[in-house]
């Protein structure tokens, strides 16, 4: 296999090398970028795109994957996230007590409610439903 001088050229710009960080998936990203706003690339700039695209799934694949929430649960993360207190939902509950009862799992989520949530917190619906 002969090795073009501008393919040597992008491995010495940038060495590809196995991610250990997140510093250094953000620099391999941002060289990714780079090569991705070009526009047209040569099967060179292809060929070395691929080798940091597979360093970059092999980082990501190695790292602990984020658990999906919804429902209850994600009300509950959105709630801590944003610093509010259950008096803050009363708007869209109606009580105090209602909130409760829908934190502690004595009630559920009705459509309103989650419509609501969903304007509220400025995310869709469909994140307080599980994924199939």
């Amino acid at each position: 296999m002969l090795i073009s001088n501008d393919y040597i050229k992008l491995l010495t710009s940038f060495p590809p090398r196995p991610i250990t960080s997140e510093e250094e998936l953000e620099l391999t990203q941002t060289r990714i970028d780079q090569l991705l706003d070009q526009g047209k690339l040569s099967q060179d700039e292809k060929d070395y795109l691929n080798v940091l695209g597979a360093l970059v799934y092999e980082y990501e694949q190695q790292q602990e994957p984020i658990p999906d929430i919804y429902g209850v649960e994600l009300l509950k993360s959105l709630i801590e996230d944003n610093g509010l207190r259950q008096k803050d939902l009363v708007s869209i509950f109606k009580t105090e007590s209602i909130v409760s009862d829908i934190l502690n799992g004595k009630r559920e989520l009705t459509k309103r409610h989650i419509e609501e949530l969903a304007q509220f917190f400025h995310v869709s619906p469909a994140v307080f439903f599980p994924i199939n």
